[in-house]
């Protein structure tokens, strides 16, 4: 669906991406992530065609965005950052108004907005200026024109932005149910969303791609993916030291001691290996009763704090 290859893009002086390259199939919906100012919404611009690449380029549904720009953008829909709306007029107006934009003939316009208006739970205010209209409706209102058409890729740019908590569960539940039938690039700082909608993510930072992966091989390959967590009674010195010398183990850190003499220690060991067995056998072996044991899981937003961090 997405080829894009060494894309760049500088203002005078600045470059704001740098060779970003990344491939994104059909159906797959991908969070595209990174700190304010990486470079993610200038990489969206011009996948969308309203900035032009310095140099590289990207094809969408086969087409040159630089070459075949037309083309190009009726495979998709854009929901920018901030939705620009038309306030005078009501919904269904504005959505006749662009679906007449994007070309839809005549005849299909009314069934092109019935459609995207009951997609996106406008009905009930089809009839509505636009400047009455809650944040959430406006989302949504911004959606259902991005849907116009039926694109084959929908560009979401920070989608629930602003939301209240159960306007966000309405528009993340309405985004997993276009999954179907588009392919979907969400950019949010949301990341338990990504986590629960993305089936891949793409990490950009300072201009650069940092990773392109499904989620679970990214917290699968992240050095916090081997800690364990274990609290016990005993010597401390003796049990540190033999932890350390355990295969795997790279670190073992003191977390506390509480009053009743429980000791806390994590435990740091290479990505892809679990040393609870082997630690807790220890343990037994020197005769240290043990509370607890875990194996740490690692989340999205631990891969994007260590993919991103500046130390």
């Amino acid at each position: 669906m997405i080829h894009a290859d060494q894309l760049s893009k500088e203002f005078g002086r600045f470059q704001a991406v740098k060779n970003a390259s990344f491939q994104i199939e059909k159906g797959e919906i991908v969070g595209f992530l990174g700190p304010n100012g990486a470079g993610k919404t200038t990489t969206l611009r011009m996948l969308t065609g309203y900035l032009p690449p310095t140099s590289g380029t990207a094809t969408i549904a086969g087409f040159d965005i630089v070459k075949n720009p037309l083309e190009a953008r009726k495979h998709l829909g854009y929901l920018p950052e901030h939705v620009p709306l038309y306030d005078d007029q009501r919904v269904t107006e504005y959505l006749k108004f662009r679906a007449r934009l994007k070309g839809i003939s005549s005849r299909q316009i009314w069934p092109a907005v019935s459609k995207v208006v009951e997609q996106c739970g406008l009905d009930p205010v089809r009839r509505k200026m636009i400047r009455t209209l809650s944040k959430g409706y406006r989302q949504r209102v911004g959606l259902a024109d991005a849907l116009l058409g039926e694109p084959d890729l929908l560009i979401l740019d920070e989608p629930t932005n602003g939301l209240d908590p159960n306007q966000i569960r309405q528009i993340r539940e309405l985004i997993k149910g276009l999954a179907a039938n588009h392919t979907i690039i969400l950019s949010t700082h949301i990341l338990s969303e990504v986590e629960m909608i993305c089936n891949k993510v793409i990490i950009i930072d300072q201009g650069t791609i940092k990773a392109a992966d499904t989620p679970s091989n990214l917290t699968a390959n992240l050095r916090a993916a081997g800690k364990i967590t274990l609290e016990f009674r005993g010597d401390l010195a003796l049990i540190t030291r033999k932890l350390e010398n355990l295969e795997h183990v790279k670190k073992v850190i003191h977390e506390g001691t509480d009053a009743d003499g429980w000791h806390t220690l994590t435990v740091r060991a290479e990505a892809g290996t679990d040393t609870r067995e082997k630690a807790a056998r220890l343990l037994a072996e020197q005769g240290c009763p043990l509370r607890h044991i875990y194996r740490h899981t690692p989340t999205l937003e631990e891969v994007f704090v260590e993919m991103t961090r500046k130390d």
